[in-house]
């Protein structure tokens, strides 16, 4: 395996290591939803929001789409779902 790929993975799986999006993964898993519905749903506030789902984004877990004024999130594929399930299987297994 490269090097580089390697670095990847690892990249993904500090992002994903954090309780906080993963409560946003778990969250757009029904669908893409706005920063104000994820706030509003996980009791923070939006930039704190904001500041996570950019992670997210940069890291290509989610991706976003504009409409107006208002930016839409949604989970970047289904192996993000694959590997959220996956994980929980194997947590909830043990």
């Amino acid at each position: 395996m490269e090097e580089a790929v390697i670095n990847q993975v690892s990249k993904m799986y500090k992002v994903l290591g954090d309780k906080t999006r993963l409560k946003i993964l778990i969250f757009l898993q029904s669908g893409e939803k706005n920063v104000s519905a994820i706030a509003k749903h996980l009791s923070m506030e939006q930039s704190a929001v904001s500041h996570q789902l950019k992670l997210l984004r940069d890291s290509k877990i989610v991706i976003s789409r504009r409409d107006g004024k208002i930016i839409y999130y949604a989970l970047a594929d289904h192996h993000v779902i694959d590997i959220l399930h996956q994980t929980f299987e194997h947590v909830l297994h043990s």
